[in-house]
């Protein structure tokens, strides 16, 4: 793995490769993306590139049907985003500042929480991704997270209110 940060106008080799297992995971071929998907964290590695571990971690959760898999990919993303830069995540093609990524994690996070029933885990996530939602525009994405979130309480309400 090289330690050059990929610029803006190259291309970046990984970041395709991601994009790739995107499209299988949307076709519904989450085997096949989990296979691509594990193929290049082992070229890319926990210390690797943050831009490069947190697609790939985040990617790599929706692989996952064992939730216990989702956590540890959703985990591994957000420890990623923490260390990630406005400037290298610009590198990469992205137009947002990384805060824009924190809206997405927490909703992910809260919804395998959600899954594994610990709701105060899951109500954590909820309410960071609540706080963190200002960071994204107000467009079709930014309405598609913000509606996550509100779906994502909305549960966490009714098992809260069965558990009673």
């Amino acid at each position: 793995m090289s330690d050059e940060t990929p610029t803006a106008t190259a291309p970046d080799a990984v970041m395709a490769r991601i994009g790739q297992g995107i499209e299988m995971t949307q076709r519904g071929e989450r085997e096949r993306a989990r296979n691509l998907f594990t193929e290049v964290w082992a070229e890319v590695g926990p210390d690797g590139d943050a831009m490069h571990r947190c697609a790939l971690a985040h990617s790599m959760a929706d692989t996952h049907d064992d939730p216990q898999e989702e956590l540890r990919w959703d985990l591994e993303a957000l420890r990623a985003a923490d260390s990630l830069s406005d400037e290298r995540a610009a590198a990469a093609g992205i137009t947002s500042p990384v805060a824009a990524f924190y809206p997405s994690l927490h909703l992910n996070l809260g919804e395998v929480h959600r899954k594994l029933g610990d709701l105060d885990a899951a109500r954590h996530h909820l309410d960071l991704g609540r706080r963190a939602i200002t960071a994204l525009p107000d467009n079709g994405y930014g309405r598609m997270i913000n509606a996550g979130l509100d779906a994502l309480g909305q549960r966490i309400d009714l098992l809260e209110q069965t558990n009673t």
